[in-house]
């Protein structure tokens, strides 16, 4: 019988990719979410394939007849406008939703697959980042229930691997960009190029010399199944150790789009981290990982995307 996975958070950006590469692989795809964040444009074509969806929100008892070999927990806001305007469901998505996704896996005996984030290590005193560092995280401050629901679903995870015995991976994900992003998703790519293709301001936070490094969907999807097939335990960073600074992002940006927008600059936010490079020593050695994606070729395909949806 072929797999079945249940992906939550499966009409959003990067669920959206998953549950088409595990179609392409020759999985079964059952997708949940609640599109709070998600859209069913998003899998809309994956229709007529080994693919069905649950409108569901995962924060409640999740059911599935029949087996599950892989569930991969990719319900979450994921952007900075999201988890500001979404507070509470942010956090509960990380606490309940991850532990009503574990009991899933627990009760179907599956494989479980957590999507974390390089936010857990904060605004980092270590750089780049290994999966060993701790992190820098401010718990109170505005960002702080996004950092703190993934922090507490990574604990989550390892407790039902130590105490349940259910096979969990955690992939801790650093930017990633590519089509399907939501044109207002306030992160770095899709607001630089929403900004471009309309010749408006591209706003800058900060001075721009904060780092950030950017992977295409199409690397980290690659990554995360590479993770989901291994017999590794423990976080590994999926990331593009490429580093550069959020003003050579949107210059670059700007010069691929033929935009006259002009770089303003705002402000930093709260806690807004000023270095972010992951260390891929990890997913290099244990999964044969690394990007093959350059960064002008993925921006090409990202900003065909974006010229069909920015009006």
């Amino acid at each position: 019988m072929k797999k079945r996975v249940v992906i939550t958070g499966a009409a959003g950006f990067i669920g959206s990719h998953l549950a088409e590469t595990l179609l392409d692989r020759g999985y079964t795809v059952i997708g949940i979410d609640n599109l709070r964040t998600g859209d069913t444009a998003n899998i809309s074509h994956l229709a007529n394939r080994d693919f069905s969806f649950i409108k569901h929100d995962v924060t409640n008892y999740i059911y599935i007849d029949g087996p599950v070999d892989f569930v991969l927990h990719w319900a979450s806001p994921a952007s900075p406008i999201d988890y500001l305007e979404l507070p509470i469901p942010t956090l509960k998505v990380g606490a309940l939703g991850t532990h009503k996704a574990l009991g899933l896996a627990k009760a179907k005996a599956a494989r479980f697959v957590l999507a974390s984030t390089s936010e857990v290590y904060g605004d980092p005193l270590e750089h780049p980042q290994k999966e060993t560092y701790w992190g820098h995280v401010n718990p109170v401050g505005p960002r702080g229930v996004y950092d703190e629901a993934k922090r507490f679903a990574e604990a989550m995870t390892m407790a039902y691997h130590r105490y349940h015995g259910v096979d969990t991976k955690i992939v801790r994900i650093f930017n990633t960009y590519g089509p399907r992003m939501r044109v207002n998703d306030g992160r770095a790519v899709p607001a630089f190029m929403s900004q471009a293709l309309r010749n408006e301001d591209v706003t800058v936070f900060g001075d721009g010399t904060q780092t950030r490094s950017f992977t295409y969907i199409t690397d980290l999807v690659d990554g995360i199944i590479r993770l989901m097939l291994s017999s590794e335990n423990d976080p590994i960073n999926i990331g593009n150790p490429r580093e550069m600074t959020i003003a050579e992002i949107a210059d670059t940006i700007i010069r691929m789009t033929g935009s006259t927008s002009q770089v303003v600059y705002k402000p930093l936010p709260t806690d807004d981290p000023k270095q972010r490079r992951p260390d891929i020593t990890r997913a290099r050695t244990l999964l044969q990982w690394e990007p093959t994606v350059a960064l002008e070729q993925g921006l090409v395909k990202t900003i065909e995307y974006f010229r069909t949806k920015v009006r």
